[in-house]
């Protein structure tokens, strides 16, 4: 089973989420963990690939978005949006609204929740989902 992290941010908007997800992911690429990010859809997972290069200064995240010519280069960080899945990764950072079918796949899972009550109603129908298939949950406010 997976370890499920919920990292609750105090922050609103999408835009904590990617922000957020570009922190994990370069904090799992500097402890040697792979990474594969699932968007929402093909815009979100754009501005991810623009934001890992400029989220902050002196930041370097190698990585590729699953899909393109870049794709054929062995990056530690993907980005996806549908059902395409760079396999062998370490952490799967989801910003899907729901969980996503291959995530039983991945040893730890990341879920991040934003402020807004959408957002945290989403959140919980996933939380349900994780908690009564098995996986081991934690909470983490940021």
């Amino acid at each position: 089973m997976s370890r499920v992290d919920f990292y609750v941010l105090a922050q609103a908007g999408e835009h904590a989420r990617h922000a957020f997800a570009c922190r994990l992911a370069e904090k799992a690429y500097r402890l040697d963990n792979t990474v594969h990010i699932h968007a929402n859809n093909r815009a979100d997972a754009k501005r991810l690939d623009e934001l890992l290069w400029t989220f902050r200064d002196g930041s370097f995240v190698p990585h590729h978005l699953l899909g393109t010519e870049r794709a054929e280069l062995p990056s530690p960080v993907t980005i996806g949006h549908d059902e395409q899945l760079a396999d062998g990764r370490d952490l799967l950072i989801n910003l899907c609204d729901d969980v996503p079918s291959f995530a039983e796949g991945f040893e730890r899972v990341a879920e991040l929740v934003t402020s807004d009550e959408d957002c945290k109603s989403k959140s919980r129908n996933r939380f349900v989902h994780y908690r009564d298939n098995g996986h081991k949950l934690d909470t983490h406010n940021v």
